[in-house]
């Protein structure tokens, strides 16, 4: 017998260390060649890191939460060979490279999100007590809807199963959870360690809040012939354009406000004092997922139409939900667009996202009476609740802006023409 050790995996961008974020196996656990045993999460990209042998798991070096450092013992495997191997770390091969013939059969590869490379395994495990195959932005919505993933059918030749699948087995009535008695008294507590993601947003906000002195401007804005003129579009769009919502147009909105304001359209390194304006509009679209708050970037906005900018919009929230979005499709962004949808409410203090200045909150569009001199008519009005960072932007600028950017939504026209 021997012992084969899997070191944590350099998994590229110049990171030192990685969260570790979930354990597939447990010390004792038999696994096999190709099997994903752990995740880790580095800034907002989940790497899964598969064993490159097939043996008896001795030994696991840290715990779900840990920051382990690259090249740091992770796994040990009792394998059927006579000698003690140590796999040495490298970074991670995207989905669409192509593996160098001299690398090494005993390296441990790290892959990214989605695991394309597992498609080569035509059939399911069946080592007793194994995990399924899944991601873990989908074992997060199987916890967090009781479901045990074994008992889940996967619909995938590979194995893996996908949010649809969980979908599927909840609707079909499978998980059935006691309800609690009425009026019961229940003293139970638990404690939840903040891990990847969570914890991720978590030292975000704190970062945020802490550095960053926020002023919050709310504006009312009449959207009564942007909604009729999104009504037009939509019935009349082409096939292959997506539906619209109103936020292609609030991001076309931004575009043509920060061109006479460029100090919005930036970011502040408040330790070197230097504020970086942005000829290019990357805005961010703070997307919900299963595994929590994340901001995919619409590059360029100012090069794009609006059925560009919710094509766009409607790929990397996708992506986002699916966990299948890459690490510089979720950085970068120079502004950002919170909304909530329905869900928006009348107003909103959104936390700007570091280290930007400005923050756009979208509330819902409700019907309200609007007096137009004469009479109450009703009108589709909706806020805007923004804020901005008060070292850069001064309170005047900030409503200079959503003024401007008022005038474009509730003079839609406006936003077409060029110049």
């Amino acid at each position: 017998m021997g012992e084969f050790t899997i070191k944590m995996p350099d998994v590229g961008e110049g990171v030192a260390e990685a969260e570790l974020v979930e354990w597939h196996v447990k010390a004792g656990d038999p696994v096999r060649e190709d099997m994903v045993i752990a995740a880790v999460m580095t800034d907002k990209a989940t790497v899964e890191i598969p064993s490159p042998v097939s043996g008896t798991v001795t030994w696991l070096g840290a715990e779900v939460g840990d920051t382990v450092a690259v090249k740091a013992p992770l796994v040990r495997i009792e394998t059927a060979g006579g000698d003690e191997v140590s796999a040495p770390a490298r970074p991670a091969p995207l989905a669409t490279d192509k593996p160098s013939a001299a690398a090494s059969e005993s390296e441990a590869p790290a892959r990214l999100q989605p695991a394309q490379a597992k498609q080569a395994l035509s059939q399911p495990t069946s080592l007793p007590q194994e995990k399924p195959l899944a991601s873990p932005s989908v074992r997060l919505f199987a916890r967090e809807s009781g479901v045990d993933l074994r008992q889940v059918s996967p619909n995938r030749p590979d194995g893996r199963i996908l949010r649809e699948d969980v979908e599927q087995y909840l609707a079909r009535g499978a998980s059935s959870l006691a309800a609690p008695a009425p009026f019961a008294r229940n003293t139970t507590t638990e404690e939840v360690k903040l891990t990847g993601m969570r914890r991720r947003i978590a030292e975000k906000m704190s970062l945020s809040t802490s550095r960053i002195p926020h002023i919050t401007y709310v504006e009312e804005i009449d959207m009564t012939a942007l909604e009729d003129l999104r009504a037009t579009m939509n019935r009349d769009r082409k096939p292959e354009h997506p539906k619209l919502t109103i936020l292609p147009f609030l991001m076309r909105a931004i575009v043509k406000a920060v061109a006479d304001q460029p100090d919005i359209n930036a970011t502040f390194n408040d330790d070197a004092g230097i504020l970086t304006r942005s000829g290019g509009v990357h805005i961010g679209i703070a997307a919900q997922t299963p595994a929590g708050l994340v901001v995919p970037v619409v590059r360029h906005a100012e090069a794009r139409t609006i059925w560009d900018c919710a094509g766009e919009m409607a790929r990397l929230a996708e992506a986002a939900r699916n966990g299948t979005a890459t690490r510089d499709e979720l950085t970068g962004s120079t502004i950002t667009i919170s909304s909530l949808g329905a869900l928006g409410g009348i107003v909103s203090t959104p936390v700007i996202n570091h280290p930007e200045v400005a923050i756009i909150g979208v509330n819902k569009i409700a019907t309200r009476p609007a007096w137009d001199g004469t009479q109450f008519v009703p009108r589709k009005m909706m806020n805007l609740s923004s804020s901005f960072d008060h070292r850069i932007i001064d309170g005047w600028d900030a409503a200079t802006f959503i003024q401007r950017v008022r005038v474009l939504l509730e003079t839609p026209a406006l936003i077409f023409i060029e110049g």
